[in-house]
Parts: structure tokens; sequence; C-alpha cells
């Protein structure tokens, strides 16, 4: 079956919004939740897309860094991928954890509370929140929901 988009999507999509060629096979996602240690407990990084302008706040307007798998790419290669080059990061990474769809792959991160932020074209901000509001902006809900599992990951030890 060929992808789709990201869940909740109904357009084929072959190529990424830069053009590069998409994986056709599951899980077309990889997702990375990152997180740190903040002063009030856990804080999740959220990255805005500039597509729709900065004031949106709709569907995929805030999500953690994500992307479409290249042909021939395995998750865990795109999950580094997609660190790198939207937020200049290398981290290590924890996962694939179980998720409510086999569409995405994904992981979790742990980043210093000092880890310096490198945005990609793609994106015009970021910010770190507490769990609640990270849930409450990453829409669909699909979306917020990677950002429970990966917390409960966390919560249970995984790093």
């Amino acid at each position: 079956m060929p992808f789709t988009g990201w869940p909740g999507q109904n357009q084929r999509v072959e190529t990424t919004w830069d053009g590069l060629p998409v994986a056709q096979d599951k899980p077309w996602v990889s997702a990375v939740v990152v997180w740190r240690q903040g002063g009030e407990g856990r804080e999740f990084l959220l990255l805005h897309r500039h597509h729709q302008g900065p004031e949106y706040e709709g569907d995929w307007a805030w999500t953690s860094p994500a992307g479409a798998r290249m042909p021939g790419e395995e998750p865990l290669a795109a999950a580094r991928r997609e660190l790198r080059e939207e937020i200049g990061l290398e981290l290590p990474l924890a996962g694939p954890l179980p998720h409510l769809t086999d569409d995405v792959a994904l992981f979790v991160a742990e980043a210093a509370a000092d880890a310096e932020i490198v945005l990609d074209a793609e994106h015009d901000r970021y910010e770190w929140v507490r769990l609640d509001e990270a849930v409450r902006r990453c829409l669909p809900a699909i979306v917020g929901e990677g950002l429970r599992i990966a917390d409960r990951a966390v919560a249970e030890g995984m790093r």
C-alpha cells in the first residue's frame, strides 16, 4: 500500500515537502520525542512548522522532530537523520516504542537542559513545554498520544 501521508491525512505522498522520495512501506514515519529535565519536571521539545504561517495552531502545526523515511532507510536511521536535520542534535535514541499505529516508528531521546537547538528551514520556532501543554498543541490527537507514550516509557525508566 502506498504512503498516504501522516496518520489522518488522505493524500498520496511520494515526496517530502522539499522533494525527497518517501518510503512506500510501513512504518512511513520516524518520530523522536525529545525531553529534558526542567525546573518543574520533564519538558518536551515541540517544533512549529512554518508552512501555514507563524500564527497557525491547527493540525501538524506543532510536533516532535519527525519525518518520512526514505526508500530503503531503516526507522532508526530515519529518526537519527530527522534529529540532525530538524534540530541539529545527535542524541542516543531508545525505541521504537509501541504506538497506536504501525504507520509511525516512535523513539525517545533525552537532551541536556542546555542543549542548543538549531532549526531547519521547515520550522520557524521551538518551545520546551510540560506534557499537558505539549499534548494540547500536538494535533491531530494521535500526535499528542505519541508524547504520552514516550512520557510513560521515560517514567518507567527507559532513556
